[in-house]
């Protein structure tokens, strides 16, 4: 059996020599190592070997395994590299990775931050999850105004609901702070609707407040018309119109011109050559005594915006629910 051991370890390490591709390496291992190979015959015959010669023949056995082994690792190495070296080629342009992007909500977001950060304005943020006191009471709602009802606000409990607006962000905030107050609150706000091109449950606002001694509402008109012209141009004009809120008086509804038709009239503008934006006004004396301050001395104006008006405007997009429904093909267009 010596004799056979040795016979297979000089007939391995001549047909090693020879193997020139990796399909010989493969059948030179199978060969050797494989479940029928020359090393498995030869466990196979230690039965037949002498009892005490047994543990002696078995080291040699796996001396000759080991070795075969190691050999057949360096060849496969070798076969590795030279196939790793024959696919790359460094000549070739690299692949362009994916790269990520804004959402067009977000994006229109920052841009409307730095406006109104470049004003001096901060940004202010709250909960989404409400109480009645911070949603309506401190602003004035009385009890049976119809933005309570279960039509328009999302009641979690009698007195917990998702916030209709970020006008609560501003009562917290003048609750914490006195005045000069410059802020800007944006986020998610819920209403209850049903989902169609131009309405959602959910969707984006932006509010703004300037609370200080002498504060006009042509400071109010300035700081509209200037986002206006920042956002779509100089070519824009806006237009103020008598309105009602509680948190306000006077209060006003503004517009802007249409930007498709330039003011002549399209389906966009429903043929008024104007787009409803938001509302604003000078803030209610009764919201300044519900936070503590003194209507006497100061003055404040507050305004909102759509984000996801703006967005559409901004990008002609005719559905809002494009926004939300994370197709790709639309949101790579931004």
């Amino acid at each position: 059996m010596e004799k056979k051991i040795e016979q297979i370890k000089a007939s391995f390490l001549s047909d090693i020599q020879k193997v020139k591709s990796f399909q010989e390496f493969e059948s030179l291992r199978v060969s050797y190592l494989g479940k029928k190979g020359q090393i498995q015959g030869l466990y196979q015959s230690l039965k037949d070997a002498d009892p005490s010669e047994r543990p002696r023949l078995g080291k040699e056995i796996n001396e000759i395994r080991n070795l075969i082994e190691a050999k057949l690792q360096e060849v496969r190495s070798k076969f590795e590299q030279k196939k790793t070296s024959k696919k790359l080629d460094t000549t070739l342009p690299g692949r362009m990775p994916f790269i990520g992007r804004k959402h067009p909500l977000t994006q229109i977001l920052d841009e409307m931050k730095r406006f109104f950060l470049n004003l001096g304005f901060s940004v202010a943020d709250g909960p989404e999850v409400e109480t009645d006191f911070y949603n309506f009471g401190a602003l004035n709602f009385p009890e049976n105004h119809p933005a309570r009802d279960m039509q328009d606000t999302l009641f979690i409990s009698q007195d917990i609901l998702l916030r209709t607006h970020t006008s609560p962000v501003q009562i917290r905030t003048m609750m914490k702070q006195s005045p000069p107050v410059r802020i800007i609150a944006p986020g998610r706000v819920y209403r209850r609707d049903t989902p169609d091109a131009s309405h959602s449950p959910f969707f984006h606002q932006v509010e703004g407040l300037f609370v200080d001694k002498g504060i006009s509402f042509g400071d109010l008109k300035a700081v509209i018309q200037e986002f206006a012209k920042y956002m779509f141009g100089k070519e824009i004009h806006v237009r103020f119109r008598p309105s009602f809120f509680p948190f306000t008086e006077p209060s006003m509804e503004y517009d802007f011109n249409c930007p498709f038709c330039k003011g002549k009239g399209c389906k966009v503008c429903k043929y008024t050559g104007w787009v409803e934006i938001s509302g604003a006004g000078m803030v209610h004396p009764n919201v300044f005594k519900a936070v503590g301050y003194d209507p006497e001395i100061y003055t404040g104006y507050a305004f909102g915006m759509g984000v996801d008006r703006i967005a559409m405007l901004k990008y002609d997009i005719d559905d809002i629910r494009l926004f939300f429904e994370n197709d790709l093909r639309f949101l790579e267009q931004f």
